[in-house]
């Protein structure tokens, strides 16, 4: 059976996200998807926020009839890197070598994101060739430069990897503007984890301008209230 998957998505319990986690689950239904994968940077707190309030399952089923897969995009020292189907801690700064490693052994999947987008710390490819991959993010919705994605799509299909495409939402709203659609044995984690490898179709729509503007906001938003925090927290020590 099909399923429609946005595999890249942030909360507000990611540095540069903004979202409501109930409010991504209730656009990602209305949008027509059966699930999506909660990337946050360099953290799980959306995860566990998630598991507590019951909508992620130990067991990797799905809660009535929609799946979050648990997941994480690494800044790792030779750019972003994701994590999908398990629950990691802050690895920040480490080798994608070492980050692919424990990926693995912990059962998950490791994806290039934006891989050619090098204004967002996507992998380089003297780095890439030597990464034992699982996928390519070949269209990111929220890329700099169109080509980015073009480039990622023709090293993926020049490697054999699997391919998938995804909004990189920062911000509800933006969730399934673009998306993949895989054909899953069974609707569970690892029935869609292991969809990937088999081939998969992609939902292609880039974010529009006032989104983009948006989410660039959002992050000079963010920023700023960040270091205002940390100027504060100076002040009182």
């Amino acid at each position: 059976m099909q399923y429609r998957i946005d595999f890249h998505c942030h909360s507000r319990f990611s540095a540069d996200g903004v979202s409501e986690p109930e409010e991504m689950v209730r656009v990602a239904k209305r949008k027509g998807l059966n699930g999506f994968a909660l990337t946050d940077h360099n953290t799980s707190a959306g995860i566990d926020y998630f598991e507590q309030i019951g909508l992620i399952r130990k067991d990797g089923l799905a809660v009535d009839n929609f799946l979050i897969i648990p997941g994480q995009e690494i800044t790792t020292k030779e750019g972003h890197l994701l994590a999908l189907g398990i629950k990691l801690p802050d690895l920040k700064g480490i080798p994608a070598l070492d980050a692919i490693a424990l990926i693995h052994s912990m059962g998950g999947l490791a994806i290039a994101p934006h891989p050619f987008d090098y204004f967002r710390a996507g992998i380089r490819k003297r780095v890439l060739d030597q990464l034992p991959l699982d996928g390519i993010e070949v269209f990111n919705a929220a890329v700099t430069f169109k080509r980015c994605n073009q480039k990622a799509q023709a090293y993926a299909k020049e490697r054999k990897l699997p391919m998938i495409s995804a909004s990189d939402a920062h911000d509800a709203d933006v969730i399934g503007t673009a998306y993949t659609v895989v054909d899953a044995e069974e609707f569970s984690l690892q029935g869609i984890l292991r969809a990937i490898a088999r081939g998969t179709i992609l939902e292609k729509k880039y974010i529009s301008p006032k989104e983009a503007l948006k989410k660039t906001w959002n992050n000079v938003f963010r920023f700023r209230s960040r270091q205002g925090a940390i100027r504060s927290l100076g002040k009182d020590n």
